[in-house]
């Protein structure tokens, strides 16, 4: 049964370095959502379609956390919301400017409404095999060769937590006439400390759209959906996202939405210190690492291609090592019983959250070193 299946990995032992945020660490996950807080929309618990009431208040407290001027909560993840936002910034026919390792909702969204996408070739850092950040250099010259482009969707932070500069990328699609919309999935974490970037809903995107569940502690599916500017029509948003999303919202989802946003605000800044300084004991662990690196951490450099960095992700390096990635994955798992969130063709890739503790951190160190010099 799937649901024994569960249970004999909750009961295994095995450390998560892999989404969700919440690492089913119960100290931040404080109810335990049974059945009994299963309910539809019955009188007092208004409506996720058309919510003015307690609803309401969850999305005006996502809004007051993030910097945006309004914020929807999504139960069908990120992907509900990028195909919202697509939706509602183009009509059919109308081209869309993307990245060519763009989440596989832009493209879906492009077929969904007609629409023919531009892409923008990913560059990858030849030292790491990691795609690099998106420069407002290479939208600008997009849009002069497509003019008629008047929606740019762009990933920051990427799932490797590579993030472009989304100021002077806004200002570009501003100039040329245009919207914005940051893939922020990865992100929903961001802004909440000075060790981390800012988040893209303050720094000029029209649309950005978070996964809480990636990084924070919320259960699977839990996202928001910010607009950040006027010049998006709210209507559209409203009107897709009530045919897209489910008609019978999951209340214990709304609920771990609301709990995570209330969280943040009240416990927000003693929990990032405390990740600051996990991060930073991980980074002094890893110092001496041989044969393997950690993409900017420990001694490794920011790179080259980079605008900037989301020090949450672990990305493993194996390039040129002798050890594939695969291997890798495999060693932590059954050795050192670390299950890591993805294996790409160079590296891996290990997701924290401020739900990680300190042994976890020292556990993934003291494997990656035991590993490397066996290498």
């Amino acid at each position: 049964m799937l649901y024994d299946k569960l249970k004999e990995n909750a009961n295994s032992g095995i450390y998560p370095m892999h989404m969700p945020g919440h690492k089913r660490n119960l100290e931040f996950m404080p109810h335990d959502l049974p059945c009994d807080i299963d309910i539809t929309e019955i009188h007092g618990f208004d409506d996720l379609h058309n919510p003015h009431g307690i609803l309401s208040e969850t999305s005006k407290l996502a809004a007051e956390l993030y910097g945006s001027r309004e914020a929807f909560l999504l139960v069908n993840g990120t992907t509900v919301g990028i195909l919202a936002a697509i939706g509602a910034c183009a009509k059919s026919g109308d081209k869309i400017l993307a990245v060519s390792n763009c989440h596989w909702s832009t493209p879906n969204a492009a077929k969904l409404f007609g629409l023919d996408i531009v892409c923008i070739p990913a560059k990858i850092d030849e030292v790491s095999g990691v795609p690099v950040s998106v420069s407002s250099l290479a939208v600008e010259a997009a849009l002069r060769q497509n003019p008629e482009i008047k929606l740019v969707v762009i990933t920051s932070p990427t799932y490797e937590g590579v993030v472009s500069d989304v100021t002077s990328i806004a200002e570009v699609v501003h100039n040329a006439g245009g919207l914005l919309i940051i893939d922020g999935a990865h992100g929903a974490h961001l802004g909440f400390s000075e060790a981390f970037p800012k988040n893209a809903t303050v720094l000029g995107a029209d649309i950005v759209v978070m996964s809480l569940h990636k990084t924070l502690p919320a259960l699977t599916q839990c996202s928001l959906l910010h607009i950040c500017d006027d010049s998006v029509d709210v209507a559209a948003i409203k009107e897709l996202l009530s045919v897209l999303q489910t008609s019978s919202p999951s209340y214990m989802l709304m609920a771990s939405i609301d709990s995570c946003l209330r969280l943040l605000k009240s416990d927000g800044v003693k929990l990032f210190n405390s990740y600051e300084q996990n991060l930073k004991l991980f980074d002094v662990q890893i110092k001496e690492l041989k044969k393997l690196s950690v993409l900017c951490h420990g001694n490794h450099p920011l790179c080259p291609g980079f605008y900037g960095f989301d020090p949450s992700k672990i990305v493993i390096i194996t390039k040129n090592t002798g050890l594939c990635s695969e291997e890798l994955a495999e060693i932590l798992r059954t050795e050192y019983k670390i299950e890591i969130e993805r294996v790409c063709d160079d590296y891996v890739i290990a997701m924290t959250s401020i739900c990680d503790t300190t042994e976890g951190f020292t556990r993934l160190a003291g494997a990656l070193n035991s590993i490397s010099s066996r290498i």
